[in-house]
């Protein structure tokens, strides 16, 4: 099906679309295939969201397919927990691959049929060069390489060899088939790549019936081509590699030739993009898993309160290009406050609570009071909050001698409960030490609601949460992972970086009644704090666990203001 533009997509199109728009108009195809080809190796993290995007979202807009292809061709590194993390995560983002869920090990028989092709054919060899000696024959950017002293075997010689390898009878690192193509080539990748390994490790799939495994950039093309891809698409490290790609798929034999299309990867500031990385960071105890709410992990942002469309309005924003940039992560944040302003619902958290005793309300009264849910949504509807004599406000909600242009509760001043009652604060009770215990304050039965029609100004306004009706728990403020815009640059190690100060955890915390029933995937906003959500792996019986998953202030918004961005 093709896409017609509307004058304002014209300009807006990127060049994969611009592509795929031209191959349906000449007939090259007439049904696009995409594929999102993870190693499941690590869990997916947001540079990952982006491909996944863009991806099932070219099949979702040509009406095509889009595959899932888990590239398992490394089982020491490759585990099922990753398979069904990669799953859920895709799942979670809104995309489903119905039933074109394929592995690289299903080509198992036939990538090795390729490879046996390529010997006969005199087009690969069996090489025992070390892996040190193999790296001094490549040669570098500027000098070609050497052929290795075994380029010149002969079939039969390379054939034996690679059936001894495959039936386990020789020690892993001693031989590797390699690709015969041209070790003058200015190309590093085309000077006779590696193209099987012995492995004796066990696959999650095929077990133990194969001591050799196929090399990425063998399986990789061959995957697609067998999957008739019809636009390979991957990121801007790959582009050397297309010369590779296009000889494998030449030379298998197999009709289909798909082509592959690089575009820029995803660079975020104060973030590491590196699966490697990452798991250096939960095997070295720097974070409690692949989940925590600080790592850009697709899992750690659910778990930390993202929602699946901020993720899709972030990766549609920064588009899509062949020029490698770095996005700030303040968009990222702003893609999430836009959306999270539209869905969450308001209730009322008092972190650090300091006790009210309103002295003029009867001792043994309750009243429920309307709170709207969502006033950015209409449909959202009202919720009861329970009211009573005594309450919690924000220890930050009150200052005994308070400085010039200080609206919140102070002695002697009234200001608003959020939809409740003007109250004033009569007197401040201390402890011995000095410090606040409880206000003793006053209420205008006149004013329930938090208004009044008698003209009086009222500035300040505070959250609260009724006392006796309160439920405990804990919340945890996140921060950034990294202190630095770019991780490791000034040092050269990524850890030099770590933010020591990414996570406050505080407890003693008190939540309206509401939020009894909260579970985890509601995206709340605490009344004049921030967004946040329930921590569903920590949460127990009788403690409540949410973390912050933003702040309210947007400092994309002020950026974009002093930039001049419209």
């Amino acid at each position: 099906m093709i896409h017609e533009e509307t004058p304002s997509e014209v300009i807006s199109r990127n060049f994969i679309e611009r592509i795929i728009d031209q191959d349906l108009k000449t007939g090259k195809h007439t049904e696009i295939v995409t594929r999102f080809p993870p190693e499941p190796n690590g869990y997916l993290h947001i540079g990952h969201a982006k491909s996944i995007c863009l991806n099932f979202g070219l099949a979702a807009q040509y009406h095509g397919k889009c595959h899932l292809r888990f590239d398992d061709t490394n089982p020491t590194k490759e585990e099922v927990e990753y398979i069904e993390s990669i799953k859920k995560d895709i799942s979670w983002l809104g995309f489903d691959w119905g039933e074109n869920e394929f592995f690289a090990s299903d080509y198992f028989e036939k990538l090795h049929e390729i490879a046996i092709k390529l010997i006969k054919e005199g087009k690969a060899y069996v090489d025992e060069l070390t892996a040190e000696e193999v790296r001094a024959y490549r040669g570098s950017l500027t000098e070609p390489g050497k052929n290795s002293p075994y380029r010149d075997r002969s079939v039969e010689e390379n054939l034996r060899l690679f059936d001894e390898m495959g039936k386990g009878l020789h020690d892993e690192g001693t031989l590797v088939l390699r690709a015969k193509i041209d070790m003058a080539s200015p190309n590093l990748n085309m000077r006779d790549p590696s193209l099987y390994r012995i492995l004796k490790s066990e696959h999650h799939r095929t077990g133990d019936n194969w001591n050799i495994y196929p090399m990425y950039d063998f399986t990789h093309p061959l995957s697609d081509a067998m999957e008739k891809i019809t636009h390979s698409v991957c990121t801007l490290e790959f582009e050397d590699h297309r010369p590779l790609y296009d000889w494998v798929v030449e030379q298998s034999g197999i009709e289909t030739i798909p082509h592959q299309y690089e575009f820029a990867r995803l660079n975020l500031t104060y973030t590491i993009m590196s699966k490697r990385y990452l798991l250096q960071l939960v095997t070295d105890g720097h974070v409690s898993g692949w989940d925590d709410p600080r790592m850009p992990t697709i899992s750690g942002l659910r778990r930390r309160g993202f929602s699946p469309e901020s993720l899709r309005a972030f990766a549609k924003r920064i588009g899509v290009s062949k020029t490698n940039s770095v996005v700030d992560f303040a968009l990222l944040d702003h893609c999430l406050r836009d959306d999270l302003n539209a869905r969450a619902s308001r209730v009322m958290a008092v972190l650090k609570p300091l006790k009210v005793i309103i002295t003029n309300y009867p001792e043994d009264q309750v009243e429920y009071l309307d709170a709207d849910n969502n006033p950015e949504d209409e449909h959202a509807g009202t919720r009861k909050i329970p009211f009573s004599r005594e309450i919690y406000i924000e220890q930050d909600d009150f200052m005994e001698n308070p400085p010039k242009k200080y609206f919140r509760m102070s002695p002697g001043k009234e200001v608003r409960l959020k939809h409740a009652y003007y109250v004033t604060c009569t007197d401040v009770i201390k402890k011995e030490d000095g410090s606040i215990k409880e206000l003793h304050c006053t209420y205008d039965p006149d004013s329930k609601g938090g208004w009044t029609d008698d003209g009086r100004k009222v500035r300040g306004t505070s959250h609260w949460v009724s006392a006796p009706q309160a439920l405990s728990g804990s919340v945890r403020l996140y921060d950034k992972l990294f202190t630095a815009e770019t991780p490791g640059e000034a040092t050269g190690n990524f850890i030099d970086d770590l933010n020591t100060d990414s996570i406050e955890t505080i407890t003693g915390c008190k939540f309206e009644p509401s939020l009894a029933e909260a579970k985890a995937g509601d995206y709340l906003q605490f009344m004049r704090t921030g967004y946040f959500c329930l921590d569903e792996k920590d949460t127990t019986e009788g403690e409540l666990v949410f973390n912050r998953t933003i702040p309210l202030r947007d400092s994309w918004a002020k950026l974009k203001k002093k930039l001049g961005i419209s």
